[in-house]
């Protein structure tokens, strides 16, 4: 989940030569590190731990004391390898975190509300999807995928290559990734599952060509009828649980052969679609929300919860009644690359037709078949339980700020992001009456297999603005361009491998890995409080109408997540109901009318007094 900064533009070329010529990513300075960790903990711990934590970093920082010791080691390894970070991150972040992906991790994607409420438009539609991701494959395959600019600078490419054909595989300790694309023979199949059954479908002729819509339509259909009781075990479930039972579960599985072979299609498969019966109808105001539930974790083991293999990288939803999106797990890629697919694939939906093609009778997609031990049973009943939990615990709010969208902070010359977070850190900060730390993802795909670092959107200045805005008496439009000009400077650092959370867990890594004592400073309360994000948040952009959900990533906590339109901003906030003290709807709320006091207090003042 990623922020980009100003407009992305693409240009065709060659994938690995552009790879070739991309810097690596630096190991930023100790001391302008430790400096600006202490600047960004100055709003939100209290003068006292600051004082402690400043001697800490103190000591840490002397030259041939444990941070020099541990900042040479990352300079050595940054030298070794193609990118200090990328491996490090997949393992911390992603394949050693043992909650389930479901919530958790894998975001979701709301598509546009389609037209259809019956099965033939279902299929109709999930024809022309599936052939426009093949689509997009075909660029992937051929190395003609445009080459992405960001202020004038080429972007790494790679997480496009790994989002296709890859798949996590549960471990009872720490899971890991793989990506079949790479293979002499890469997978022809997607899998499509319907009624919790799920059938391998070819989607190549034996000439290497792709099936056309019409073929695949008719394949659809073939799958459909032979899955109509929703009465079979809903294996898929079993994705949805912890970590390690599913990794227990999952070698228990697997000793069967035709299990085996069934999970292996699974996991080869270019990616998966989810085929979803109908979920009870919600009031139009409530639909985006139900929509973006029902892309994150399905409603629940009654309704398309089974429906699912969450560890398949790619999952498109389909539901009977028109509620379209996706769900993708988090370890291969973040946002941007898998929008880039969604905004390619809209488009290409818009001018496929259904053509009639030569009939040339195809083979029956063949249904995947799981022997069920009682033991296996155990697992899934356990499995739908846990699922049902999260499902009730989970507070969502998707909703549409219609008053206006990129163009009014344009028009005022601020960063439309910056603006958003501002707000954000306004409206925390009226319910709370506190400053939190706050996250937001930055790419870090200017250099050599980047993915992300952390712009911590709450500073020195957001908090003078955010507790001087409800102060009749304070003149507040110099501090509101101070709050969106501090978050501009934070992007821009982040950005260019500047920012300080990735560099200090490399130090803390580094010391784990030299199997040296854990430095002081990652023992601090101060540390504990600024890795604790009560809010969570992303921005991705899509040219799309749509928008991205993810759950928080703190029991106390919020995930926010939102795409600017040039006139309105989508905005999905998710809570956890277990926590009393956090709410959806309420924030949202704050969210919204933080926006338009902050446009209502720009437009009160005149430009000259800026």
């Amino acid at each position: 989940m990623l922020f980009m900064p100003v407009s992305v533009t693409r240009i065709a070329g060659r994938y690995l030569a552009h790879q070739e010529g991309l810097p690596k990513l630096p190991v930023p300075p100790l001391q302008q590190t430790c400096e600006r960790y202490l600047t960004a903990l100055t709003p939100i711990v209290d003068p006292e731990e600051l004082n402690h934590t400043r001697q800490l970093l103190e000591e840490f920082q002397k030259p041939g004391g444990v941070g020099d010791r541990l900042q040479k080691g990352l300079e050595q390894r940054a030298k070794k390898m193609e990118n200090w970070l990328s491996d490090w991150w997949l393992q911390t972040a992603y394949l050693d975190y043992r909650m389930p992906v479901v919530i958790h991790s894998s975001p979701g994607v709301v598509l546009p509300r389609t037209e259809f409420s019956d099965r033939q438009g279902q299929m109709r539609y999930a024809a022309k999807l599936i052939a426009g991701v093949l689509d997009f494959k075909s660029m992937i395959d051929n190395e003609t995928l445009p080459v992405e600019y960001l202020g004038g600078k080429s972007l790494c490419m790679n997480q496009y290559y790994q989002v296709l054909s890859s798949c996590r595989i549960p471990g009872t300790k720490r899971d890991n990734v793989v990506n079949y694309a790479l293979d002499k023979r890469p997978p022809t199949h997607i899998t499509v599952v319907h009624n919790f059954q799920f059938f391998v479908l070819d989607v190549y002729n034996s000439d290497g060509t792709p099936l056309t819509v019409d073929q695949i339509y008719i394949q659809l259909e073939k799958i459909w009828n032979s899955s109509l009781q929703s009465n079979k075990e809903p294996i898929g479930i079993l994705t949805s649980n912890h970590r390690n039972s599913w990794g227990k579960a999952y070698n228990n599985l697997i000793k069967d052969k035709t299990n085996k072979e069934s999970v292996r299609a699974i996991q080869k498969s270019i990616f998966t679609v989810c085929l979803d019966a109908p979920m009870p109808r919600a009031s139009d105001d409530m639909y985006r929300t139900r929509a973006g539930v029902q892309m994150l974790h399905g409603g629940g083991s009654r309704w398309n919860s089974g429906n699912r293999w969450f560890d398949k990288t790619l999952q498109f939803i389909i539901g009977e009644d028109g509620t379209c999106g996706l769900i993708y797990e988090h370890a291969p890629a973040e946002g941007p690359p898998i929008v880039s697919l969604i905004d390619h694939v809209v488009e290409y939906m818009k001018s496929s037709e259904m053509v009639r093609t030569p009939m040339v009778p195809l083979r029956m997609p063949q249904k995947l078949r799981f022997n069920i031990t009682p033991e296996i049973k155990k697992d899934i009943e356990e499995a739908k339980q846990n699922m049902n939990i999260m499902v009730h615990d989970l507070d969502m709010k998707v909703s549409v700020f219609s008053h206006f969208g990129k163009d009014f902070p344009k028009s005022q010359k601020m960063s439309p992001d910056a603006f958003i977070q501002v707000a954000l850190q306004l409206a925390y900060y009226r319910i709370y009456k506190h400053c939190c730390p706050t996250y937001e993802s930055a790419s870090l795909r200017m250099f050599r297999l980047g993915r992300t670092d952390t712009i911590r959107s709450t500073s020195i200045d957001s908090a003078k603005f955010v507790k001087a805005m409800d102060d009749p008496a304070r003149h507040k439009v110099a501090l509101l361009d101070k709050a969106v000009k501090a978050h501009r400077a934070y992007t821009d650092m982040a950005i260019r491998g500047q920012a300080i959370d990735r560099h200090l867990l490399g130090l803390k890594l580094q010391a784990i890995e030299d199997l040296a004592a854990l430095p002081e400073i990652f023992m601090d309360t101060s540390y504990a409080v600024a890795m604790h994000f009560n809010l969570s948040t992303s921005q991705v952009p899509a040219k799309t109408d749509c928008v991205m959900c993810f759950g928080p990533v703190v029991p106390d906590g919020y995930g926010v997540c939102y795409n600017p339109m040039d006139a309105h901003i989508n905005f999905a906030v998710s809570a956890f109901n277990s926590c009393q003290d956090t709410n959806a709807t309420r924030l949202a709320q704050a969210l919204e009318d933080a926006l338009l006091d902050m446009k209502t207090l720009l437009e009160q003042t005149p430009k000259a007094k800026l």
